[in-house]
């Protein structure tokens, strides 16, 4: 089968990385509404932070369960999708940019442009790829992020009924540097979380090409040692939970930063105020001194919950999306 060309190449990986990205975003969006509302509640979001008694004041989620009966009997299922609309439209341009731009770091690493030639580059070679293909994804959807959170992270009454009006009063108020707030700690957490999670995930799929071939020689079978869409699965799963442990502080800083000045209603608890942090090192050290180190992990549970299958989901379309679309147009 004749390789396709670069610009084909391109367009497939972009389109395949879309479609993947844009399933398990659907698929993961009411944990990722959950995780957020937790981010951005500076008060503490489990009832042994509250016996302790760390921060004064009342507590509008407290757990899983009950966040997830709050946000049902306030705001209906539509609520668990809320900021869905620019979460699509950030993610599908960012699994697009950043699975292009991998293909093309790996092709160049390799020396093919073949996916199965990619897997013989170092592990050294996939986690720098996959960092550096997050960096250059997260800055051409970052907006889209932003105006996802704000509008995930309101609850009712709502501040910004549409994206657009959140749009128009960020710019308005912010500038176009707003739509950019919290990219600083973005970047910083994204370096290591793609590494790891592209990086892992190469190395997964490699173990499990060779507990395969093992098996099979084992056996004296002569079936096919390429990896199952079973096996795909775990290795995204893995690689999408150990990627998300490491790197959830970061994503804790840059869900306050895109939240500054947003005037939510007061029964969701204190609000960030505008220009509450000078930059990430002393968002960091402010979480830490108001809400001790369990401040840094809030939404862990469900972000991680929802990081495994996502991670899965979009590994596993990815692969097939690719592989369909590559028969297709060769």
């Amino acid at each position: 089968m004749e390789e396709p060309g670069q610009i084909k190449r391109a367009l497939l990986d972009a389109s395949a990385g879309a479609i993947s990205g844009g399933i398990s975003r659907t698929v993961t969006s009411p944990l990722d509404v959950i995780k957020i509302r937790f981010q951005v509640q500076l008060e503490p979001t489990s009832s042994w932070a509250l016996l302790r008694g760390d921060l004064s004041g009342s507590s509008k989620y407290t757990g899983m369960s009950q966040a997830t009966k709050d946000i049902l009997r306030e705001e209906g299922l539509p609520g668990f999708w809320r900021g869905n609309v620019p979460a699509l439209l950030m993610v599908m341009p960012y699994t697009a940019i950043q699975f292009a731009v991998l293909h093309k770091l790996k092709t160049f690493a390799s020396g093919s442009s073949k996916t199965v030639d990619h897997l013989s580059i170092s592990p050294y070679l996939s986690y720098i790829s996959g960092g550096l293909a997050g960096c250059a994804a997260t800055v051409g959807s970052y907006p889209f992020d932003l105006l996802r959170t704000i509008l995930a992270s309101q609850g009712e009454p709502k501040v910004y009924p549409t994206m657009r009006s959140a749009l128009f009063d960020i710019i308005s108020t912010r500038g176009f540097r707003g739509l950019y707030a919290g990219l600083s700690p973005t970047l910083v957490e994204i370096v290591p979380y793609a590494g790891l999670q592209f990086g892992t995930y190469d190395t997964f799929k490699r173990w499990a090409m060779t507990w395969n071939r093992s098996r099979s020689f084992n056996t004296s079978s002569t079936t096919d040692h390429s990896v199952s869409s079973f096996q795909l699965f775990i290795c995204g799963l893995a690689a999408g939970t150990c990627a998300k442990l490491v790197c959830h502080p970061l994503d804790v800083v840059k869900k306050r930063f895109q939240i500054e000045g947003l005037q939510r209603h007061p029964k969701y608890g204190a609000r960030v105020d505008h220009r509450a942090y000078k930059n990430m090192f002393d968002a960091l050290q402010r979480i830490l001194q108001s809400e001790g180190w369990h401040g840094l992990y809030k939404g862990i549970v469900p972000s991680t919950i929802k990081a495994a299958p996502a991670g899965a989901v979009t590994f596993v379309a990815y692969e097939f999306t690719s592989d369909w679309l590559e028969s297709i147009l060769s």
